[in-house]
């Protein structure tokens, strides 16, 4: 089967969703012109045009799709052919309603948006794999298809009596019988206990809170139902076309699927990227969504989908410049990303997504959009060596989905102590410093890592532990957040001092979660111990620790308040295992992690010595990207003379950037 480098042939790919059926042919032959004059090689065609497609059961309209790929191909342009099952037409839901979905209070949902399918559907499952069927066998061999893209952005919850069906099935396999699912939940609590599969439903909404163990289930089954739904499709295509890739787009950091059991599944891993132009700290957050992205496929990886200005769906949609969607597109591609494309081609002009911007705006060609676009596509051609090379990382950061679930289920200490905020917080001092950074499964390889970062993994199986305590074995450093390591891996509290699976390495344990009142307590350093990190502030959550030992060092203490004097930050002696019981200002986080990063020998594998304030600095292969984040010009030191890849100057010991303004740097040869 082929991969994303038997696209990419040693360039980088460049496009966007295309939807000519909104669209007369007149139109048609103006958008492959303009795409053409824009440098775009790929685009993806189909998403939404089942209704077209099948306008009732069984009768195809197929020869405007072929007059579509026809032109496109004569263009030069690429084609990402998806399956349009995302959205069933009209007349499915008609004839057989079950196929739309149930929501947690037990209501059928009805057509007229999109993602309107049950996953349970077996009748949705047949139709959904005939139009699959058709679009393969019809398009095959048609030279511009070059990838294969099954629905699209999989994610619907369904909470209906057939998923309650599935469900029980699911259980039964993964757990064998009844007993075993009571004892992996604990069902004795509330009076919950099963003596019968049937007596098990899904998750509906109840008087009160419902059982973790039941919800975490839950959605570990929806996301493999998900994934069932698209290898089925996906099962079609191979029958029809065993060469070409397969992809369907992930959205990020989403809760609804563990995309991590999906990873393997699927030959092009492709991601929906949409940070938020008016966030501060959009841009590393991004850049931790795409270290995400690459460590799920092992390397390159396609950004599906991107905004070239504003969104239409938040409650306030402030536009990019034309200098921020160059730096998300230079940002994508420094972090592994071996195409960009955009949604979408041309603005629709009705629909949900009518202000949603796009490559060529309802203002036509001659706007600031439309030329940026244009300047983009000359800089990712001008960038075509990056494609295919690598990211190295020495850290990695431990994120896992069921353990995200459960740690954000109801009734927890606290529930402002979440998982996606901590994690960026983490992320945020080591993409300053331009550091590496892989996002793995606790489950992982971690040999090649010099530090392991686990900002809050709440939820921790038996083979997370032993694989962790085996890195740690053999000579690794492993850094825990609060509320790690607390429950195993049916969210069952593991008791003890905690963290119960490592209090022994750290000869420390906690007793007791401890959740600040408003204003928080202060940070200091130990009477006794290192005193480099200085003080700080601690806001939302502490833990009540103690040290049982010499094996343990204590590095900062709390000050104030009901914890006053108790360890806040731990280590063992051997400098291996240290456990951040709270959560602390950015400036003392920062100064924690880049002094675990020390002495560790950890440093960015860029040439820029010092990098000011506001600069983002990023590493891929030979490539170095620069990105001025003031709003004053700034000049960037370099250790030795650097090409300009985009203007194809030399820079000798510094770089001039203006506000806004972005750099990719290769080393001059000599």
């Amino acid at each position: 089967m082929g991969s994303l480098a038997d696209l990419t042939r040693g360039g980088l790919l460049y496009g966007g969703d295309y939807n000519p059926e909104q669209w007369s042919r007149e139109i048609w032959r103006q958008d492959v012109a303009a795409m053409r004059e824009a440098g775009v090689t790929l685009v993806t065609v189909g998403v939404f045009s089942w209704a077209l497609l099948e306008p009732e059961r069984d009768r195809f309209e197929l020869a405007w799709m072929d007059e579509v790929l026809d032109l496109l191909h004569a263009g030069g342009i690429a084609v990402d052919l998806a399956t349009p099952t995302a959205s069933p037409p009209p007349w499915l839901a008609l004839e057989d309603p079950e196929t739309l979905p149930t929501d947690a209070s037990g209501h059928r949902l009805h057509h007229g948006s999109r993602t309107h399918y049950c996953p349970s559907s077996s009748t949705y499952r047949e139709r959904a794999q005939i139009i699959t069927q058709v679009i393969a066998e019809r398009w095959v061999s048609h030279p511009a298809v070059v990838l294969w893209h099954v629905n699209n952005e999989l994610g619907t919850t369904c909470w209906c009596p057939r998923c309650g069906r599935a469900f029980r099935g699911w259980l039964e396999r993964r757990y064998g019988t009844v007993e075993a699912v009571n004892e992996a939940w604990g069902t004795t609590v509330w009076s919950q206990r099963y003596t019968s599969w049937e007596q098990i439903s899904p998750p509906l909404r109840a008087p009160y809170l419902l059982h973790p163990g039941l919800t975490l289930d839950y959605r570990r089954f929806t996301s493999d139902a998900l994934r069932e739904l698209y290898r089925s499709e996906r099962a079609v295509i191979r029958a029809v076309d065993p060469a070409r890739p397969v992809t369907t787009n992930f959205m990020g950091f989403f809760a609804g699927v563990d995309y991590r059991s999906w990873a393997g599944e699927i030959d092009v891993i492709s991601d929906d990227s949409y940070p938020d132009p008016a966030d501060p700290d959009a841009p590393s957050q991004a850049a931790l969504t795409h270290d995400l992205m690459r460590s799920l496929a092992g390397g390159p990886w396609l950004l599906m989908e991107q905004a070239t200005s504003a969104v239409s769906w938040r409650g306030h949609n402030v536009p990019k410049t034309t200098a921020r969607m160059r730096q998300d597109a230079l940002r994508a591609v420094a972090h592994g990303a071996d195409g960009v494309l955009s949604f979408q081609w041309r603005a629709s002009p009705t629909g949900p997504e009518r202000f949603h911007s796009a490559m060529l705006p309802h203002a036509g060609t001659d706007t600031r959009v439309h030329r940026a676009v244009q300047e983009l596509g000359r800089d990712l051609r001008a960038l075509s060596a990056m494609a295919g090379t690598d990211v190295h990382a020495e850290v990695a950061i431990l994120f896992d989905w069921s353990s995200w679930w459960a740690a954000e289920e109801p009734a927890v200490p606290s529930d402002r102590l979440r998982v996606l905020p901590q994690l960026r917080a983490w992320y945020r001092p080591l993409w300053e410093a331009g550091i590496g950074v892989d996002v793995v499964d606790p489950h992982a390889d971690l040999a090649r890592y010099r530090l392991v970062l686990a900002p809050q993994l709440y939820l921790l199986d038996d083979e997370a532990v032993t694989n962790l305590r085996g890195y740690l074995a053999r000579g690794g450093c492993l850094a825990l957040g609060p509320f790690s390591a607390v429950a195993d891996g049916n969210a069952r509290v593991r008791t003890g001092g905690f963290p119960v699976p490592f209090a022994d390495l750290l000869d420390a344990s906690g007793e007791e979660w401890w959740p600040l009142p408003e204003g928080g307590a202060g940070l200091v350093p130990d009477a006794v111990g290192p005193t480099s990190l200085g003080t700080g502030h601690a806001e939302t959550w502490a833990e009540r620790l103690r040290l049982h030992g010499p094996g343990a060092v204590c590095e900062l203490r709390f000050e104030g308040g009901d914890l006053d004097g108790e360890p806040a930050l731990v280590r063992s002696r051997d400098g291996g295992l240290h456990y951040l019981a709270t959560m602390p200002d950015a400036a003392l986080l920062k100064r924690w992690l880049l002094g675990l990063l020390a002495r560790r020998g950890i440093g960015p594998a860029h040439r820029v010595p010092a990098v000011p304030d506001g600069v983002e600095v990023a590493q891929r292969g030979p490539f170095t990207l620069v990105i001025n984040h003031r709003p004053t010009e700034v000049d960037v030191p370099l250790s030795t003379p650097h090409l300009d890849v985009l203007e194809d100057v030399e820079h000798v010991d510094h770089v001039h950037l203006s506000p806004g303004g972005s750099i990719v740097l290769r080393k001059a040869l000599p």
